[in-house]
């Protein structure tokens, strides 16, 4: 019988880190690894263990599950890079362009999922986007992304809102940089032929609610995803820790994981 994969948490003090040291536990085929934060958190005290060190979290696990902030998955992805492993979950958002570019580099590395959500109805639903997208076209339907996620939450669209956005821009073989509004304030004049919209709430303690409408003069199109409870995103993390276990080095998404795309 193969032994578990052994699966570190970064960002562990966050919802997400302990939610998902929480599905590991329950996992038959996965052990938990090594448990760490903030630097100068290591040593406390989290749950019957203590918080490891940098160096004890890459040097205890096969596969690494990190929800943290931009800078702390960037410096964790070197590391990793430089050891040769262990492979990375990345679920971290907020990464500017360039942060991305360095994680692709990490990636010629060691293995590396990198999604800004790790639902598996989320995915489905970015895959309808794309193809309604590509059916209706931009002269008669205009695209709105809407998203709602709790008071807490530091960066805005989301992860999800993006990546929402992206497989609309995809489906109309448009660049979303080029197309995207972001935010609406004062005299803004008509709308744009083509722009894909964002609009954001925060407040209380909203999970996470996504939705992409499809608007016509005489019709609207909505497909949407509500979050119930944040496990729904652990277990999709550790799916995907158990798959990245043993790949190859290269950048992978959740279409990788979930068989949508041909094996690399």
């Amino acid at each position: 019988m193969a032994n578990p994969v052994r699966i570190g948490v970064s960002g562990a003090l966050g919802r997400m880190g302990r939610a998902v040291a929480a599905v590991v536990r329950a996992e038959p085929g996965a052990s938990l690894g090594p448990l760490a934060d903030r630097p100068d958190r290591a040593g406390e005290a989290i749950e019957g263990a203590k918080l490891a060190s940098f160096d004890e979290l890459l040097a205890g696990s096969d596969v690494i599950v990190d929800f943290s902030t931009p800078a702390a998955s960037l410096a964790l992805a070197r590391a990793a890079a430089q050891r040769g492993g262990p492979a990375l979950v990345v679920g971290t958002t907020g990464l500017s362009p360039e942060e991305v570019s360095w994680l692709d580099e990490a990636s010629e590395r060691t293995a590396i999922v990198r999604s800004g959500n790790y639902s598996l109805g989320l995915n489905v639903l970015l895959g309808l986007v794309e193809q309604a997208a590509r059916a209706l076209q931009a002269r008669d339907w205009d695209i709105e992304v809407s998203e709602s996620h709790h008071r807490r939450k530091v960066d805005a669209p989301s992860g999800t809102a993006l990546m929402l956005g992206e497989a609309a821009a995809r489906g109309r073989e448009v660049s979303l940089a080029q197309v995207a509004i972001r935010a609406r304030d004062g005299v803004t004049g008509p709308r744009p032929e083509g722009g894909i919209g964002f609009s954001v709430v925060r407040g209380g303690g909203i999970i996470g609610e996504h939705a992409v409408s499809f608007a016509a003069e005489e019709e609207i199109i909505t497909l949407a995803h509500s979050a119930r409870d944040r496990g729904l995103f652990a277990r999709g993390a550790v799916a995907a820790a158990l798959w990245a276990a043993g790949r190859p080095p290269g950048l992978y998404d959740m279409m990788d994981v979930l068989g949508f795309r041909e094996a690399r």
